[in-house]
């Protein structure tokens, strides 16, 4: 089944047995006479409201909350909704701490935030679902939730699961009939900190933050809301805007507010200590190390202006930075998409990055359960010595909120640095970049992800960062599908008499092969003309002929022809398929059903763009011109930059 054939019917499927499901696994749990941890309790035939408020004597204080915000009766509806419900004991501590006689005492505008910060109300997540990281869906507050484990030492080593580090979950997973309720010892109090000030209030991450303040990157990271953003509230947000795409009918939602959001990625200061850095001065030497033999014609030039990009200590600490926010889980194919559909046993799955360090990328993967960045190799094989920095998870990253009003942050446990390896090894490879990744937008916005949602989010032209659009181009950004033929099941969508330019990452200076991948086959494709232009040149020229995108593998002017198993007779119809211009897909990823892209998807391609020279300190952009008439679409799935030393390998390029 492929994004141009699927049926709405079996679209619908997943939501009818997700309902089924939820009430199976609340019967199992209430007759398992065998089951023996009482903080389970389902209940399958009331709605989250009546769950509270059925129990006043727990939870009335957070059903008081809920009334005087106004959203009560929303649990009351038909809907998949988290919600993490206090117990009075922790509604009255809160009050407690914060001077307030009652719940009427708490401002509106508190008391609205109290409230949304503990539903979220496009998912119901179980305590199976996720024991470590962050919720892939925000609350309604735009806030990410994070869990985390420890064992009870005073308890048999019992596992005690956290939300955001300080709630613990004390009753889980009561399964109603429109979602899951969870019962907290701790309101749930989100931090109103900018993403600089929280670094700099842990006691574990002084040195960074002396960094980030030197440097005056931490004034780079200060943006949280768009306020020239404005959309129509009407349909555009709530009901969506009708388009069509991928063969079926669908509601495009715009996002009601923009925000700026991003990641950083920290060094706590011990281990900063291990390296023998113990002060400012001490990282302004390491960095320098580093940074000059990286861009060796930049060295000595810009060592006492901080400010500079060009700055060894403001190189090292923008390579820690990212224009989004990003969870845990984001950096790296996770979830039901690693588990459902790519191939560990072929490659591990990775994603690149550009970092807010100019001509400085990162290579994020998933190996072994733990996610790495600049990890070079399969499984536990590490390829030279790049054995890579592992982020640390939330349930190893101690007790502090690592989620600001606009980012979060991530410990590493050693130090992050775009050096001469980096450059000359980690990256010499074939890098895959997901189109859904080539936006800030598309993930401060919370347009990525949404694993089986059947979502479009429509993106408004003009606020797409990254991307230059006509008004003439729809931009919207499709949910994760396992059974969709894209890679990481996600696509943006491009359709109408679109002309969109696009920002390339920077990868290291050398000749490189740009490649398109994406889904052919459907009548409402269309043909794109694609151009290639250096920023300060302002010129682009045409990649060759316009790209047919109705065109699939099973068409002799592609010539994809079956594997057979002899690896000199499939080479040589690769080579044949390349120099026509094609590529197949990957066999590092596929759909559930077994089947991989190389193998069973004609319909996903790889167009060979163009071979260009990337120089250092320059940033190129793509464009993408549609040369038919009327409202076609372009299913835009990932970019390849593949340099020479891999396309032009004497042992010829892996098919992963």
């Amino acid at each position: 089944m492929n994004n141009n054939i699927c049926k709405s019917a079996m679209r619908r499927l997943p939501a009818i047995l997700l309902t089924i499901a939820l009430g199976l696994s609340g019967l199992v749990a209430c007759v398992d006479d065998d089951f023996e941890d009482t903080s389970y309790y389902s209940a399958t035939k009331r709605t989250a409201a009546q769950l509270i408020s059925d129990d006043p004597s727990r939870y009335s204080q957070f059903q008081a909350i809920l009334q005087r915000a106004g959203y009560y009766n929303l649990l009351s509806t038909y809907g998949t909704f988290t919600v993490f419900a206090p117990t009075n004991d922790a509604v009255n501590t809160y009050l407690a701490n914060n001077g307030y006689g009652s719940v009427e005492s708490i401002p509106l505008k508190e008391c609205d935030t109290l409230a949304r910060t503990h539903i979220i109300t496009k998912k119901a997540y179980y305590t199976t679902d996720k024991s470590d990281g962050q919720l892939e869906e925000m609350n309604m507050d735009n806030r990410y939730l994070v869990i985390s484990s420890k064992s009870d030492v005073d308890n048999n080593n019992e596992l005690m699961l956290f939300v955001n580090k300080t709630s613990r979950i004390v009753q889980k997973d009561d399964s109603v009939t429109n979602g899951v309720v969870h019962t907290i010892d701790r309101v749930l109090v989100p931090s109103n900190l900018f993403l600089p000030d929280l670094i700099e209030s842990d006691s574990t991450t002084k040195l960074f933050a002396e960094a980030l303040k030197v440097t005056h990157l931490n004034d780079s990271l200060t943006k949280f809301m768009d306020y020239s953003y404005s959309i129509e509230e009407g349909d555009s947000v709530n009901k969506g805007i009708y388009t069509r795409y991928g063969g079926r009918d669908m509601w495009a939602k715009f996002p009601r507010t923009r925000f700026y959001k991003y990641t950083a990625f920290v060094e706590p200061d011990s281990i900063y200590h291990l390296k023998g850095i113990n002060n400012l001065d001490d990282l302004k030497a390491y960095a320098k190390s580093i940074y000059d033999a990286s861009f060796p014609t930049d060295a000595g030039l810009y060592d006492n202006d901080f400010t500079h990009p060009k700055n060894p200590l403001n190189r090292f600490v923008s390579y820690h930075l990212m224009d989004r926010i990003g969870t845990y889980d984001e950096w790296a194919p996770s979830g039901e998409i690693l588990s459902l559909c790519c191939r560990p046993d072929v490659a591990d799955a990775e994603d690149f990055w550009q970092t807010m360090c100019p001509g400085a990328m990162i290579r994020f993967c998933r190996a072994n359960g733990d996610l790495y960045a600049n990890r070079k190799g399969h499984k536990r094989k590490v390829i030279n010595g790049c054995n890579g920095v592992k982020v640390l998870p939330p349930s190893k990253s101690g007790e502090q909120d690592q989620i600001a009003l606009n980012g979060m942050y991530h410990y590493l446990d050693d130090i992050l640095v775009y050096d001469t390896k980096v450059r000359d090894e980690v990256l010499n490879c074939r890098m895959r970049i997901d189109a859904t990744t080539l936006s800030a937008d598309f993930m401060n916005q919370n347009a990525r992800g949404h694993y089986g949602q059947e979502l479009l989010t429509g993106m408004k032209n003009g606020y797409i960062s990254g991307w230059k659009t006509t008004k003439e181009t729809f931009v919207g950004v499709h949910n994760d599908d396992p059974w969709w033929s894209s890679y990481l099941g996600n696509a943006i969508c491009v359709k109408g008499q679109y002309d969109v330019q696009i920002k390339l990452p920077t990868p290291p200076p050398g000749l490189y092969e740009i490649r398109l991948g994406y889904v052919c086959g459907a009548e409402e494709r269309g043909v794109v003309q694609v151009y290639l232009g250096a920023e300060s040149e302002g010129i682009y020229e045409p990649c060759g002929i316009p790209v047919d995108l109705r065109i699939g593998g099973w068409d002799p002017e592609v010539g994809f022809i079956a594997d057979k198993g002899d690896k000199e007779y499939d080479a040589a119809n690769d080579k044949a398929m390349h120099n026509r211009g094609y590529m197949k897909g990957m066999d590092s990823y596929g759909k559930p059903d077994g089947g991989v892209f190389r193998v069973n998807s004609t319909e996903h391609l790889r167009r060979i763009l163009t071979t260009a020279q990337f120089r250092e300190g320059e940033t190129y952009w793509l464009r993408f011109r549609q040369v038919l008439e009327g409202d076609k679409e372009w299913s835009f799935d990932y970019l390849e930059l593949c340099p020479k030393s891999v396309y032009a390998s004497p042992e010829g390029e892996d098919t992963h």
